[in-house]
């Protein structure tokens, strides 16, 4: 017995032993393993994937991006286009867990009172509002208020904020803005949020200048880093800055602002009256190149962003064309400059058969037999194919090319586009002499006809003037007047002018509609057929591009000014007379700058600045519109002015439309006699959806006057002409 408990308790031993060995080895290699992984995150600060340098700054180092400021865009005079501005979006808290610091409610605690609140302010009905107000679950923080509720101005944020209202508040977002509003719109472009929801996000340019100088107007961010308590509150005197900003520089442009306004002006007038597809007005300083005025219809307001989705391009450069007869220029410098220009040459004027293809004269009749002196002067097409005939197509092929024509100007805009010539056959290198079977852009037009300007010598155009460093004031880019080359000699270019002249002063010429009191002026006219996607060209007499380019004073050209316009819908008037509308008063207003105060002051005149009007009483501002010579149109029985269009700062023709939104109830107003421009300016500033019927001024509305619309459906108004 006592033997058998000697076993047992030896067996009880060894196996004490081979557990604690068994217990040794393993927290050994327990250990072994925690030194290895505990080595391994000391010396590769990884743990599970994450960077635990990392991860520690993020807890206690704030990372700041400091945004450099988007350099401004300027006028030759230095007056601001564009500049750094900021915009708001509105949101409602709507969760009763929000509390102020002192614990009060800060989330929407009366629903009605809010809703006809913002009505006055946002395009919104207050039935549309308490809708939004209303949320969708039980658990949701927040609510916003769509499109109406974004990119509000600074003075309608001023407006709600001072209601005082529990729950609404604002995010403060990076913007641009275009004090001006429609001017030069689609040259100088626009800039949108790179994200739109990030209160730190930077702005890039996405046409135009905006777009072509968007690394030199960013500049460059900074970073800044704060120390932080394990709370997230910054420890004193723990700011530092690791890499410093450095703001975007000024590009100042070579528009000239008087210029630029009129010529808006006028091309808003010619485009509401006669509704062309496509219109293009340009004037350049024929001595140095700079673009004084640029502008195209349609367009759209970068502030509101009206009209971008029917203007998604800068047609100046982005959009190619047949030229038509103003191409005749070209062709008569050649024939004249090659030697080969015999004026007292007859030629059977009417048609004339070039390879299998009849070419015809705009009076197909022709005028008998003519001499080659009077085919410029009558845009001759058939003239034209005599004098290419005479040059030989080789010879008319090398001054086309001499005149950079199929070649980009190289001006600073983004997508330009080359154009081109086709000239494989017979009757394609006999249009191309009127402007048929060529493309082109204006700007290379622009560019060429300098070179009649300029005594043989082709100027490029230029639309920016410098660059600016906005932290040293130095000028680190410089634009200056640039030949391009010598196509044609000096007196090949005088005889040009004088034949730009006779188009105007010779009873026969084509451009006596053009011909302005007082100046010397030459120009050419033109006829550009429209190709057809099915082949061949559009007929009808609205389907043509019709253009005028003309130089101011004919003899030693000051200024060159160029004029297009595509399918007018509404042609109520011969297409020179409608060109006419815009070339006549821009060239007075061209020859008049300068001039004696009388005169200027007259300029000045035609057109009106807009005042602010906000927060002004509804009875004070219909006097100061009545006394700037402009009509009114009051939507709301309020006494007090909460909205206008046009903005403040916008320029408009005498007898235009201010349409004000006061803070009482919303009412349709009378819009009887109203311009369809007028109703879209009452859409925009209600939020209403309007439907219009017709062309000309309201003679009908399916809403009456005085008739409360904030819960009112679809609105249709009967338009007419007079």
């Amino acid at each position: 017995m006592s033997k058998f408990k000697k076993l047992f308790k030896n067996k009880a031993r060894r196996n004490h032993y081979i557990v604690g060995m068994v217990i040794l080895i393993a927290t050994a290699f327990s250990f072994i393993l925690f030194i290895q992984r505990f080595a391994y995150i000391a010396m590769s600060k990884q743990y599970d994937g994450v960077n635990l340098v990392q991860r520690t700054k993020q807890k206690y180092e704030h990372v700041t991006k400091l945004n450099a400021k988007r350099g401004e865009i300027l006028d030759v005079d230095g007056d601001m286009i564009a500049g750094d501005s900021t915009i708001y979006n509105i949101y409602a808290v709507v969760s009763h867990k929000s509390k102020t610091t002192d614990g009060k409610p800060d989330y929407i605690t009366d629903k009605e009172k809010t809703a006809r609140i913002l009505s006055k302010y946002l395009p919104l009905s207050q039935k549309q509002l308490r809708k939004y107000l209303t949320p969708k679950t039980k658990d949701q923080y927040q609510v916003e208020f769509g499109p109406a509720g974004r990119s509000l101005s600074i003075e309608i944020k001023r407006k709600i904020a001072a209601q005082k209202l529990p729950g609404i508040h604002f995010v403060e977002l990076p913007s641009r803005s275009y004090p001006n509003g429609v001017f030069a719109t689609n040259l100088v472009g626009f800039t949108k949020a790179d994200n739109a929801n990030d209160q730190n996000s930077n702005i890039s340019g996405v046409m135009g200048v905006e777009k072509y100088f968007n690394k030199l107007l960013s500049g460059r961010n900074g970073k800044q880093t704060t120390k932080v308590d394990n709370s997230g509150n910054e420890l004193p005197n723990s700011q530092l800055v690791e890499k410093s900003s450095a703001d975007g520089s000024n590009i100042y442009l070579t528009l000239n602002s008087k210029i630029q306004q009129y010529t808006e002006i006028l091309a808003q007038t010619v485009d509401e009256k006669y509704a062309p597809k496509d219109l293009q007005i340009l004037v350049m300083n024929a001595k140095t190149g700079a673009i004084e005025a640029a502008t195209q219809r349609p367009t759209f307001n970068p502030t509101t962003g009206k009209g971008l989705s029917n203007s998604w391009r800068d047609t100046l450069v982005e959009d190619q064309f047949e030229p038509g007869s103003v191409m005749k220029i070209l062709t008569l410098s050649a024939s004249i400059d090659s030697g080969n220009y015999e004026p007292n040459q007859l030629y059977k004027s009417g048609t004339v058969e070039v390879g299998g293809r009849t070419i015809g004269d705009w009076n197909t009749a022709g005028w008998g037999y003519i001499p080659l002196s009077e085919a410029f002067t009558r845009s001759s097409n058939v003239g034209m194919v005599k004098l290419e005939e005479e040059m030989g197509s080789k010879t008319w092929m090398e001054y086309m090319q001499k005149f950079n024509i199929g070649k980009k100007t190289g001006i600073e805009l983004p997508g330009e586009v080359a154009g081109g010539i086709s000239y494989e056959h017979t009757s394609d290198q006999a249009m191309t002499s009127f402007g048929q079977s060529v493309n082109v852009n204006t700007m290379q037009m622009l560019q060429a006809f300098s070179a009649i300007a300029n005594g043989g010598k082709m100027i490029k155009p230029q639309i920016v003037q410098r660059v600016v460093d906005p932290n040293t004031g130095k000028t680190t880019q410089s634009f200056k007047r640039k030949v391009v080359s010598q196509p044609i000699k000096a007196s090949t270019a005088k005889q040009v002018q004088k034949a730009m002249r006779q188009v105007v002063t010779k009873s026969y010429g084509t451009g006596m509609a053009y011909n302005v009191p007082g100046v010397k002026v030459g120009v050419k006219t033109g006829t550009a057929q429209i190709a057809s996607p099915e082949g061949g060209y559009l007929t009808g007499s609205n389907n043509y591009i019709f253009s005028v380019a003309g130089m101011v004073p004919y003899d030693d050209p000051n200024y060159i000014v160029y004029v297009t316009m595509k399918q007018p819908q509404k042609m109520t008037e011969a297409p020179e007379k409608i060109l006419s509308e815009i070339f006549n008063p821009l060239v007075k207003r061209l020859v008049n700058q300068g001039k004696s105060p009388a005169k200027t002051a007259e300029a000045g005149s035609q057109y009106v600045s807009i005042p602010s009007l906000l927060d002004k009483s509804t009875n004070d501002s219909l006097n100061e519109i009545k006394n700037l010579k402009l009509q009114s149109g009051v939507i709301g029985t309020g006494d007090k002015v909460v909205q206008q269009l046009p903005g403040s700062g916008e320029k408009v023709m005498p007898g235009q439309r201010i349409v004000l939104l006061t803070n009482g109830a919303m009412t349709m107003p009378n819009l009887s006699g109203w311009s369809k421009n007028d109703v879209l300016k009452f859409a925009e500033i209600t939020g209403k959806q309007i439907t219009t019927k017709g062309d000309g001024y309201v003679v009908k509305q399916s809403v009456k006057s005085g008739h409360v619309i904030n819960g009112s459906g679809k609105i249709i108004v009967t338009l007419k002409n007079k």
